[in-house]
């Protein structure tokens, strides 16, 4: 019971960050003062774990509406950061979750140490099904203007990630298809028969409720308008 109610309230913290994070974007400001005020152990515990879960999103309005985050913004990031390594033998979208964050807090405190690229071997020889699957959760490596082995893993299949946003459509996997959506804006050769913007808008008035699924939306319109790194 006590697991069930820690699951229950991180889900509420993540999915309350990720709505502050799409106003952010939608409004050019930062997200509300009160969404990082906590004000025990227990509270700021839940609110670290939730910045883990989103990952380097949570810092997105500011990559690209080239705004300064406040103190409190980068120190529950640092902190989260800090509380949430990879463990030895952690999968790929593990370690790139962590290397993503490290590298966007480094672009706002250059004293921060970024290490090497993780391995990219699980995905380099996926089927086009798993592939949009990581990639997706792996959306806030999808960024205009960056580049790392994801990034071009990502580039050299985009008619299997265009293949793999369609599938999630049909099987209305609305998470799956907005992040697999973020990236399709920004790879190259996307077979225009996809009609992605068309695609977009359907999964966003189907599950852009969600706010982790209208995040990912909101993302791909400032890039598809040419906000950029």
């Amino acid at each position: 019971m006590k697991q069930s109610g820690t699951s229950a309230l991180l889900e509420g913290a993540v999915q309350e960050l990720a709505s502050d994070v799409v106003s952010a974007l939608r409004s050019g400001g930062h997200m509300r003062a009160e969404g990082t005020a906590v004000t025990g152990e227990a509270e700021h515990g839940v609110a670290s774990a939730a910045v883990r879960v989103v990952g380097a999103d949570v810092l997105l309005p500011h990559v690209l509406l080239h705004t300064s985050p406040t103190p409190g913004e980068l120190t529950l990031f640092r902190e989260s950061v800090a509380a949430y390594p990879p463990r030895p033998g952690a999968g790929g979208t593990v370690a790139w979750s962590h290397w993503a964050m490290t590298r966007v807090l480094r672009r706002f405190e250059t004293d921060v140490p970024v290490s090497g690229e993780p391995d990219t071997a699980w995905l380099d020889e996926a089927g086009w099904q798993h592939l949009t699957h990581q990639l997706a959760v792996l959306a806030p490596l999808a960024r205009p203007g960056e580049d790392c082995a994801v990034i071009r893993v990502a580039k050299g299949r985009p008619v299997d990630v265009a293949r793999g946003f369609v599938r999630a459509v049909r099987r209305r996997d609305w998470r799956q298809a907005a992040g697999a959506g973020r990236w399709l804006t920004m790879l190259p050769g996307v077979p225009d028969t996809l009609g992605l913007d068309a695609g977009l808008d359907f999964v966003d008035l189907m599950g852009g409720q969600d706010p982790r699924v209208a995040l990912q939306l909101q993302a791909a319109r400032l890039m598809r308008q040419g906000a950029f790194v």
